[in-house]
Parts: C-alpha cells; sequence; structure tokens
C-alpha cells in the first residue's frame, strides 16, 4: 500500500499528489514512470514521476481527469492508499552535460517536461522552458519552471496569459531570434508534439517526444502499447517513452489512442452515476 502524503489542485481536473513510495524516490531519473493501481479490479494507469524527495521517501504525480480511474485517483485524500505503485518503468532521458535545450511543454505534459528539465540544469545545461496551456487557468507548473530554467515563455492559446499564440510560435520566434539548441524536448498532446517536429525537422533539430499510448504491464509483455518508429515496432514502456519525434508515426499513433474512446466514455458516466448516488 501506498498512502497519499498531500494533494494540491493545480488546475481544473489536474492534481498534484505526493505518494510514499521510497525505492522508487531513491531510484528514479527524469523522464521515467510509474504504473498504479486503485484497487484490486482497479485499471493500471501510467503515470511520469514529476518530482521526488528521497530524503522523505515520497513521489509525485500530477493527474489529469479524462477518465474513469483518473478522476477516481483525484477524488482521493491524503490518508488514503493506493494499492499498487510499480516502478521506477521506461528508460530515463538520454542528458549530455552542458546541454542547450528547449523543453516544450503543452497541457499536462508540462509535468513530464519539468522532471527533464531539472536534469539538464543538474548536468550543468541551459534550459529554455516553453509551456503552453488552452488558457491561463490550465498553466500549471510555471513557477517550478522559472525557477530551474533560464528563461521562461508562456503561450495561452486564447491569449488571456502570456504570449496569444502556440508553443510552435514561440519555438519559431526563439529560432528565428538566433537561439541554438542541442536538441528540443517536446511533451503534450499528440497534435502538438507533431507541430513541433514539424517545425525542427527542416533544420535538423533533434526532438524528443515522450508518448503515452495504452499501457497495461509496463514490461513489454502486453504489446498494447506498441508504437512505429523509423518504420519499425517499438513497445513505449521498455523501449521509451521518449523517442525522436522526427521517426515516430503519429498517425498510426492518434488512431490506436482512439480504440477504446467509446469504452471509456461508457466506464466515465457510470463512475459519475454511481459518485452522484453516493453523494
Amino acid at each position: 500500500m501506498h498512502r497519499i502524503l498531500s494533494k494540491e489542485i493545480l488546475a481544473p481536473d489536474v492534481a498534484r499528489l505526493w505518494l510514499d513510495a521510497p525505492v522508487v524516490a531513491r531510484k528514479r531519473r527524469p523522464g521515467q514512470f510509474v504504473i498504479i493501481r486503485l484497487s484490486e479490479d482497479g485499471e493500471r494507469i501510467p503515470l511520469t514521476i514529476a518530482d521526488a524527495d528521497p530524503a522523505r521517501g515520497a513521489i509525485a504525480l500530477i493527474v489529469q481527469g479524462v477518465g474513469k480511474s483518473t478522476f477516481a485517483l483525484n477524488a482521493m485524500n491524503p490518508g488514503d492508499d493506493l494499492l499498487d505503485v510499480a516502478g521506477p518503468l521506461g528508460l530515463p532521458t538520454k542528458i549530455e552535460p552542458n546541454a542547450r535545450v528547449c523543453c516544450i511543454g503543452g497541457g499536462i505534459g508540462t509535468a513530464v517536461v519539468y522532471p527533464i528539465a531539472c536534469g539538464v540544469k543538474a548536468l550543468g545545461g541551459h534550459v529554455v522552458a516553453v509551456v503552453g496551456a488552452r488558457t491561463r487557468d490550465l498553466m500549471i507548473l510555471e513557477k517550478e519552471l522559472r525557477a530551474v530554467a533560464d528563461e521562461t515563455i508562456v503561450t495561452t492559446d486564447d491569449g488571456t496569459y502570456g504570449a496569444h499564440g502556440l508553443v510552435t510560435d514561440a519555438l519559431k520566434k526563439l529560432l528565428a531570434e538566433g537561439h541554438t539548441f542541442d536538441e528540443v524536448v517536446a511533451v503534450g498532446p499528440l497534435p502538438m508534439m507533431r507541430a513541433v517536429c514539424e517545425v525542427t525537422r527542416p533544420l535538423g533539430l533533434r526532438t524528443i517526444v515522450s508518448l503515452n499510448p495504452i499501457m497495461i504491464d509496463g514490461t513489454g509483455m502486453c504489446g498494447g502499447c506498441r508504437v512505429t518508429v523509423g518504420g519499425e515496432q517499438k513497445f513505449v514502456c521498455v523501449d521509451g517513452p521518449e523517442f525522436d519525434g522526427h521517426q515516430v508515426d503519429f498517425a498510426e499513433l492518434s488512431a490506436r489512442l482512439k480504440a477504446y474512446r467509446e469504452q471509456e466514455a461508457i466506464a466515465l458516466a457510470r463512475y459519475r452515476q454511481m459518485s452522484a448516488q453516493g453523494a
């Protein structure tokens, strides 16, 4: 059992949970994730380790309520216990010392970018962070990124905060102004990551994306998280979660992510109905 130590609401339907997980906290590295389960019959949910405190034996997960299981997780409170926290899983981010990296986070993807930015700075690198959201209320981790990055740029689709526009607009401006990077790391919705890759592709600028497809066991056994990268089949859980964005088949991945959309909607509707009856 893994106890929730604290809970903070970062944005509508987005919570940061600190969990008691001492082994994971000691071993985790930027880019890795855990798979959690709330109960014996619960869904297995892959979540990036957004932060860790080895001295306290705790890890932070940032959870966006999207389906039944993530809404149920965000409804839990400090003192409640999760049945399983398996990890750290996946390959850690490959970080070169003294690298110049543009870290781009869109929406909940900023929770993945943040530990990577911290890892780059820890090895003497230079970080420019670009954080985007649809609107101001959905912006997360801006303060944390400003504390670690050398420069932080904020964008909103509707112009309610920061620069009016997309993260790709900010990236194009940086490149036009002469900024040079050893690589770009982009994490967020699939259309955003694909758009970033199309900006960097003509420049031959290495671009890393972190993928979050359907995943069950997290050990490469089930094949549920397979993606096509450079014409080859890869398993995100053991070969990733990070890949060369210029090699990812985003169209195939997008189609796979929609495979259980109907079942997910039914499960969420039942959960909401049961929650309302329980209240």
